[in-house]
């Protein structure tokens, strides 16, 4: 007879100490369970297969267009009527005539001035914006002023930095001006904000190469055009730290402002704008360093100055006549940034209570200085630095330089030389991926990018990208463009891996973020000119040079966005994830980088951007594809081959961008730096 089974045996037959092991699922239903994955692994392979059966990703010659053609006539037709058509007479003369007159006028000023007079006022100027007193701001800066002035005397460039310190006077007046303008349009009205914010966001992505060709194509070579593109480009910061400050204004402050009854007008002049000082202070330090970081880069176009110095000793490999300029334009940079970063600093320092009177004699007797020494210098006839006062460094340099080329370009032991390296990466790097996106078949290329667009944000950049790509190749430019790409791919790969180190570093270590921040200042300070330099040096010009000095160029924005994302992380996630026990290393990979994500989103824009625009300034020193198409242009005048270029540059540019951003997570987080707090 059988029996029914007993619920309660059964259960304890079963032994209770026997786990249930959960089912992990396997590599391939995680990825099923993420289309997106789904979606970018069936692009590639597609591309992958297609480059393997094809083997080549030539453009088809069908889908072109001559851009060049038209452009070359239309530069004709500008030559032709410059200087009898009613656009030239009545509107675009009048700039031109009053550019070149106000740089001459600075130029005389500081010629009549001579070389003491010119160092006695930037003394002044420096002490003034230190505070005006005996304190350790106002001396360092004073000194700082001294320093630079009377270095680029003996450097024997005195007459080229005079040139290029009048095309930044005005230069900087005019871009800080309509800056103002522009941010009060965007700080004091909503509608005004949403129409400048994408004409303020496209002049930020661009590189400066592209600030040039257009002003060439309306003004020629010389300082109008060099004037008209400084200050474009250097006025966005100048606009979106104004209206940062206006909008930043104390509620309470502007309340209490209305509750006196005051107007608009008034509470804009007694409130907002005074609220609003500090910020605008900060554009115009970054809209100083943008104007002398283009105002350099215009030597390409006929300006005068350190640049024109640089440009014609680069173009013959002369690193020790290169060196002395750029000494020169370095110790400008770090004048001007410290004179700026003092007046702000002193924003904060309370009011002493100092009647006006003494500051007028204050005022008065600094004045009075310098008109001592403007005179004393012509008494004794010494308005130009005296040329026996110069020390010649130019030959040192050149040996120095020579030196490195023999000694420690290759046959060193182990590590090889730098040529070595130069020659290694360019073998094993940068031709495998030249190589490999000219030989994509061009459609692969366009789907790759249109899928990548596509789920970083939304099907508006995937249209961008593939239009921007489209464009590229539809003007003849496809394989150079490639070879263009690769360059900034292996930079940008380079410059992320080394600034997520270092800022990851500097965020977890007290002592590091001190040790590096000085440098950072300073090399956030240079002009792009000057990063060719020690580059030509070393490796002696090509790819390699130009992608070394784009990844330093772009290095110290991805190290400060990589820190400051790290250290703004909220301490209650760090702590909650040590009291459950976790490692240094489980801090990092699960709690600090998740959460830091937008900011290293944020730092990947910045280095995209960094690194394409001194990629293509590489092209002066041997990087080859689009940027030397650009130099050549500006060079010869060949704008057809020159515009063409450098609008296939900005295609690039908006390509990586849509690539790197998704727009939905990073869109607050980019507002920083396109309010220009993290420009160079």
């Amino acid at each position: 007879m059988s029996t029914a089974p007993t619920p309660v045996l059964d259960k304890a037959d079963v032994p209770e100490s026997t786990p249930v092991v959960p089912q992990t699922p396997g590599v391939l239903a995680r990825i099923a369970a993420h289309p997106k994955a789904l979606l970018l692994i069936a692009v590639l392979l597609v591309a992958v297969v297609s480059a393997a059966v094809s083997g080549s990703g030539i453009w088809p010659a069908d889908l072109t267009f001559d851009l060049k053609a038209p452009l070359t006539d239309f530069n004709e037709w500008l030559v032709e009527n410059r200087d009898r058509h009613w656009i030239f007479l009545y509107f675009l003369l009048h700039i031109s005539n009053t550019a070149t007159s106000a740089v001459d006028g600075v130029t005389a000023v500081l010629e009549s001035l001579g070389f003491i007079g010119v160092t006695v006022a930037a003394v002044a100027i420096g002490w003034l914006a230190g505070g005006a007193d005996l304190g350790r701001r106002a001396l360092r800066t004073a000194a700082t002023a001294l320093v630079t002035f009377a270095v680029i005397g003996v450097l024997g460039v005195w007459e080229g930095a005079m040139e290029t310190l009048s095309l930044m006077v005005v230069s900087v007046a005019v871009a800080a001006l309509i800056g103002v303008l522009l941010g009060l349009i965007a700080g004091l009205s909503d509608r005004g904000e949403r129409i400048l914010r994408p004409v303020l966001d496209t002049m930020q992505v661009l590189p400066a190469f592209s600030y040039l060709l257009p002003f060439v194509l309306i003004f020629g070579t010389d300082v109008p055009s060099a004037f008209a593109a400084t200050v474009i480009y250097a006025a966005p910061p100048m606009a979106r730290l104004t209206a940062l400050g206006l909008r930043s204004a104390d509620a309470a402050a502007l309340e209490a402002s209305r509750s006196l009854g005051a107007t608009s007008w008034q509470q804009l002049i007694t409130a907002r704008l005074p609220l609003a000082r500090k910020h605008m202070l900060l554009g115009l330090n970054q809209t100083i360093m943008m104007c002398l970081s283009m105002v350099v880069l215009a030597a390409m176009i006929g300006a005068a100055g350190l640049g024109e110095l640089i440009f014609k000793a680069l173009s013959i490999l002369d690193t020790g006549q290169a060196a002395s300029a750029g000494i020169a334009i370095v110790l400008m940079a770090i004048w001007l940034d410290r004179t700026t970063a003092a007046a702000g600093e002193g924003l904060d320092v309370p009011k002493t209570g100092r009647r006006p009177l003494f500051a007028w004699i204050r005022y008065g007797a600094l004045v009075a200085a310098v008109a001592v020494a403007t005179v004393a210098g012509q008494a004794l006839g010494k308005q130009e630095w005296p040329e026996n006062w110069v020390l010649p460094v130019s030959g040192p340099i050149n040996t120095v330089a020579e030196w490195i080329e023999n000694e420690l370009g290759s046959g060193i032991p182990v590590i090889g030389g730098t040529l070595t390296w130069a020659q290694g990466f360019a073998n094993y790097v940068i031709n495998p991926t030249r190589d490999a996106l000219q030989g994509t078949p061009w459609w692969a290329l366009l789907l790759v990018g249109g899928v990548l667009a596509y789920l970083a944000g939304r099907w508006r950049a995937a249209l961008t990208t593939v239009l921007a790509l489209g464009l590229v190749g539809g003007m003849g430019l496809w394989t150079r463009s490639m070879d263009t790409l690769s360059q900034v791919i292996a930079a940008l790969v380079v410059t992320l891996v080394l600034g997520f180190a270092i800022g990851i570093l500097a965020a977890r270590v007290d002592w590091v973020e001190r040790m590096i921040r000085p440098v950072l200042d300073t090399m956030q300070t240079l002009p792009q000119f000057i990063y060719l330099i020690p580059m030509v040096a070393l490796f002696l010009g090509g790819r390699f040079a130009g992608i070394a000095a784009a990844v330093i160029y772009a290095l110290p924005a991805v190290v400060r966005i990589t820190n400051q994302g790290i250290r703004s992380i909220d301490p209650a996630a760090l702590e909650a994830s040590r009291s459950l026990g976790a490692t240094t290393g489980q801090q990092l990979r699960q709690v600090q980088l998740p959460l830091a994500r937008k900011a290293l989103l944020l730092a990947v824009n910045q280095g995209v951007v960094l690194v394409l625009s001194m990629v293509v300034i590489a092209g002066m020193i041997g990087g080859g594809a689009l940027g030397v198409d650009v130099v050549k242009g500006l060079a010869k005048g060949d704008l057809g081959l020159g515009m063409t270029a450098g609008v296939a540059i900005v295609c690039l540019g908006i390509l990586l961008d849509r690539i790197s951003q998704p727009a939905a997570e990073t869109a607050k987080l980019r507002e920083p730096a396109k309010r220009g707090v993290l420009t160079s």
